[in-house]
């Protein structure tokens, strides 16, 4: 067999598999892939540009630029932590930051628990650093609970799989639910009681509506069994960039490190340039998140309408039920595409939980939002 069987067994992405089915496809409203649809901040293009211009082109350090290092110790006070730039490493975008979090800490057969539904690549990249998925279906409220994940480590420790670590995502793709303090604390407390490390994947902290977002590494004596992970993606709308970073204590920072060096080296010298100016860019920020909000009400208010849709904390994401329309989630997403050319992804993508769910990204503008939303509700009602 030419193909790893660890690579043989993984399914293809299911965001992907929509999204090839409307390139090229002008009539189509595409709610499905979860990219800003502003542009990057012209100052932030602008820094770029004189970079390229002065013809500064090379490798970084495998760190990362220690001026941009610093800026993200110092903006991460913002979120209750208190670091310096020796505890960050630049990455490749939040996706390099998964893998290599993953590699640097799980032996063959260790678990990682992931409260799903959940973003797409966290079990897939768990598998092939050698780890074992523990999925904990967390639906209908969207929250861990600290009972829940004891009673689910407590099965999968029967069965020979100690739980390594925990990964986290809030505001959360695809729900748009975010965490409060209690369930942060409930989260570390089960991580103090398994001794294992919160990856907590933070990319969407910038676009909290609900409640200020607060990072779980600064609850008292978590940094040190924290990674946590963030990036100028989805707040900057610099995705095609690909500048990201992690936080972390000197151990696991160094391990993470080791596969950096060798798998990617440095993220791009002009983007990470970029990012250095994106911090300074709170006006632009605040613009975006208050568009967001903007949409999301709206849209939610439309949608229930016809669904149950609960109001997302952040992020730009609706993850509403079809499950009263009596379709699966894939036949809805389908029916949607070709009936009424509008593109949502199938919440079963984000887990076997996310069945009899769909989710739509409200990062398009208002206009096209309004006539997606129309669709939808003129769908559902004539099931």
């Amino acid at each position: 067999m030419r193909v790893s069987k660890s690579v043989s067994s993984l399914k293809p992405s299911g965001i992907r598999k929509f999204f090839e089915l409307i390139i090229g496809r002008e009539d189509v409203i595409s709610l499905g892939v979860g990219e800003p649809d502003f542009p990057v901040p012209w100052r932030i293009r602008e820094e770029m540009i004189y970079s390229l211009e002065r013809g500064i082109t090379s490798y970084t350090s495998n760190y990362g630029l220690y001026e941009l290092r610093e800026k993200i110790a110092e903006y991460y006070k913002k979120f209750g932590v208190q670091c310096s730039a020796e505890s960050v490493i630049v990455t490749t975008g939040v996706s390099e930051a998964i893998d290599i979090a993953l590699r640097a800490i799980i032996n063959p057969g260790e678990g990682v628990l992931i409260p799903e539904p959940c973003y797409v690549s966290y079990s897939p990249l768990t598998t092939l650093a050698g780890g074992v998925a523990v999925s904990y279906p967390t639906n209908p409220e969207f929250i861990p609970f600290y009972e829940d994940m004891l009673k689910i480590s407590k099965r999968v420790e029967g069965e020979g799989v100690k739980i390594k670590a925990v990964l986290i995502n809030y505001p959360n793709n695809p729900t748009g639910v975010s965490y409060s303090k209690k369930t942060l604390e409930e989260i570390a407390d089960f991580a103090v009681e398994k001794d294992a490390i919160v990856i907590s994947d933070e990319i969407y902290a910038e676009l909290s509506y609900s409640f200020k977002h607060e990072s779980i590494a600064s609850i008292e004596g978590m940094f040190d069994r924290c990674i946590v992970l963030n990036g100028f993606s989805k707040a900057y709308a610099m995705t095609g960039l690909r500048v990201g970073y992690a936080i972390a204590p000197e151990d696991l920072l160094n391990a993470m490190l080791k596969i950096h060096q060798y798998c990617m080296l440095c993220a791009p010298v002009i983007a990470q340039i970029g990012a250095i100016e994106a911090l300074r860019s709170e006006e632009e920020l605040e613009e975006m998140r208050n568009e967001y909000i903007r949409r999301r009400n709206y849209f939610v208010k439309k949608l229930r309408n016809v669904l149950e849709v609960k109001k997302p904390d952040g992020a730009f994401y609706a993850f509403p039920s079809i499950e009263g329309t009596g379709l699966s989630s894939e036949e809805f997403a389908k029916r949607l595409l070709f009936e009424k050319k509008v593109a949502v992804v199938p919440g079963n993508a984000f887990g076997d939980c996310g069945e009899g769910y769909i989710r739509c990204a409200y990062a398009v503008n208002m206009e096209k939002l309004k006539e997606a939303a129309e669709r939808i509700v003129e769908f559902v009602e004539f099931l």
